[in-house]
């Protein structure tokens, strides 16, 4: 299966890695890199996430990586994953 970013995780993303590397550029890089490992992993794979808690849609998966909650979506008949967003949600959030 391919890999697609949808335009929205990718801008969600850039803002995740600038305010990590506002602590540590470093590791901002590491977790873009790690990330990049995590979803690579989904081609193989991709109903090993659960199904998402956000989306009515089986084809609707989260991938959680280090606190952050990935949805993305299944496309088998055009054979691709599309990666949806990118978001982590506080204690406040949550209530």
């Amino acid at each position: 299966m391919k890999l697609v970013k949808d335009d929205h995780f990718t801008h969600r993303l850039m803002q995740v890695v600038t305010y990590i590397a506002k602590d540590s550029k470093s590791r901002a890089r590491q977790f873009s890199r790690d990330l990049q490992r995590g979803l690579d992993g989904l081609k193989t794979f991709p109903y090993k996430c659960r199904r998402s808690f956000y989306y009515e849609n089986e084809q609707i998966r989260d991938y959680i990586f280090k606190g952050y909650t990935i949805p993305y979506y299944i496309d088998e008949e055009n054979e691709k994953i599309v990666i949806l967003d990118i978001f982590k949600w506080t204690e406040e959030e949550r209530k």
